[in-house]
C-alpha cells in the first residue's frame, strides 16, 4: 500500500518558537513516528528571500538555526527527509509553469497575501517574488505529490490557491498533479498561538515569542511578563480566562500529568479556570505553573540542541543528503509536467 505524502516547512528568518512547536513541529514528529506517511520537511530559504533579498546573511544564519530546531524537537532525518528549498532548482521551473495559470488579480485577492503585505508595510512597493510566493508554494507541494500539508488556519488560503492551480493544470494538460488537503491541528488553540503580549499571533517580527532555544531564566521572565486579565488586579477579584494569554498557553500545553506533578490541588485545567473565574487565585501562581509546564517541554529540546550545536558539520551533511534525495522526487514530477505540456522536444 502506497503511503500518503506529507510536505511542510518553515521560512528561515530566525529561530523557531513555541508557536511553531505547538502548531506544527510537535505534530510533524507524531506523523513521522506513526510510520504511515512519507514526510518531507523543508527550509524555505527562497520564500524567505522574497522579502529579505537585501539581507541574505539573515537567511544564511537562520537556515542552520531552523535545522537545529528541527533536530532538537525530534525530527529524525532517518525517518523524515529534511531539505533546503534552494537546492532543488526544479522547483523554480515548476513555479514558472504555474505562473501562467494564475492571474495577478487572483494573487492580490489572496487573504493571506493581503494580510502579510499590510503587516510588512509594502504599500505599492511589493516585490514580485513576494506577491507570487503562493505559486512557489504550490510548486513545493505538487513537486512532492503531497496529499497532506500541515498548516495553521491562517495558511488555508494558500492551500486553496494551490488546489486551484492543480485543477487548472490538470484540466488543460491531463491528470498529472496531486491535489493536496490541509491538515489542521486537532487542538484549535494550537493553530494560532498568541504572542506573550496577547496579540493575535506569536511572531518573530513582533518580538513577542518564546523561542525553543531560550534558556530557563529567559522563559521564566517572558512568562511573568505575559498579558492576562487587566481587570484582575487583586487576588480576590474574579478573573477572565478568555483572551487571557496565560490560560491560552495552558490550553495548548498543559496535561493532567502536569497538574499531578506541579499543582496537585487541582485535577485539571477546568478546575483551575473555575477558581480563577470566581476569584481567589493570583496571576503569579498560574504563571509559575505555566513556567513548570513549559520547562518540562523545553529542557529536553535544549539538551538535544546542544549536541547538534557541537556537531554543526553533521547538520550540514544531513541537509545536503536530504536535499539530494528530495531533488530526485521533484525531477520526476517536473519531467511529467514537461511531458504533459509538450516541452520534452528531444526525448524521442
Amino acid at each position: 500500500m502506497t503511503k500518503k505524502v506529507i510536505l511542510t516547512g518553515d521560512r528561515p528568518t530566525g529561530k523557531l518558537h513555541l508557536g511553531h512547536y505547538v502548531g506544527s513541529l510537535k505534530n510533524r514528529v507524531k506523523l513521522q513516528e506513526s510510520g504511515e506517511y512519507d514526510v518531507y520537511v523543508f527550509i524555505a530559504d527562497l520564500q524567505a528571500l522574497t522579502d529579505n533579498a537585501r539581507d541574505p546573511e539573515k537567511i544564511r544564519k537562520s537556515l542552520i538555526e531552523v535545522a537545529l530546531d528541527y533536530l532538537s524537537v525530534g525530527i529524525d532525518p532517518k525517518k523524515t527527509t529534511i531539505f533546503v528549498q534552494s537546492q532543488i532548482p526544479e522547483l523554480t521551473e515548476l513555479t514558472i509553469h504555474y505562473m501562467n495559470l494564475v492571474t495577478l488579480a487572483r494573487l492580490k485577492r489572496n487573504p493571506t497575501i493581503k494580510t502579510e503585505i499590510k503587516e510588512r508595510g509594502f504599500g505599492e512597493a511589493v516585490p514580485v517574488g513576494f506577491l507570487t510566493y503562493p505559486i512557489s508554494q504550490a510548486a513545493d507541494i505538487t513537486g512532492f505529490n503531497a496529499n497532506l500539508v500541515p498548516v495553521g488556519d491562517d495558511q488555508l488560503p494558500l492551500i486553496e490557491q494551490c488546489k486551484e492551480i492543480v485543477r487548472t493544470f490538470n484540466s488543460i494538460y491531463g491528470d498529472v498533479l496531486v491535489e493536496p488537503e490541509a491538515m489542521l491541528s486537532e487542538n484549535k488553540v494550537c493553530n494560532r498561538l498568541p504572542g506573550i503580549d496577547g496579540k493575535a499571533k506569536m511572531s518573530k517580527s513582533l518580538g513577542n515569542c518564546i523561542y525553543l532555544s531560550d534558556d530557563k531564566k529567559t522563559v521564566a521572565s517572558k512568562v511573568m511578563s505575559m498579558y492576562t486579565d487587566p481587570n484582575h488586579i487583586k487576588v480576590e477579584d474574579p478573573g477572565n480566562v478568555n483572551d487571557n494569554t496565560v490560560f491560552t498557553y495552558l490550553d495548548a500545553f498543559s496535561t493532567p500529568e502536569h497538574f499531578a506533578k506541579y499543582l496537585p490541588e487541582y485535577k485539571n485545567l477546568d478546575e483551575l479556570k473555575e477558581h480563577y473565574k470566581r476569584g481567589g487565585l493570583g496571576d503569579v501562581k498560574v504563571k509559575r505553573f505555566l513556567i513548570n509546564v513549559l520547562e518540562d517541554i523545553l529542557e529536553p529540546i535544549r539538551e538535544k540542541r546542544k549536541y547538534y550545536e557541537n556537531n554543526i558539520e553533521e547538520v550540514y551533511n544531513m541537509l545536503n543528503e536530504g536535499s539530494k534525495k528530495a531533488r530526485l522526487v521533484v525531477k520526476d514530477t517536473l519531467n511529467k509536467v514537461r511531458d504533459a505540456i509538450g516541452l520534452n522536444y528531444f526525448n524521442k
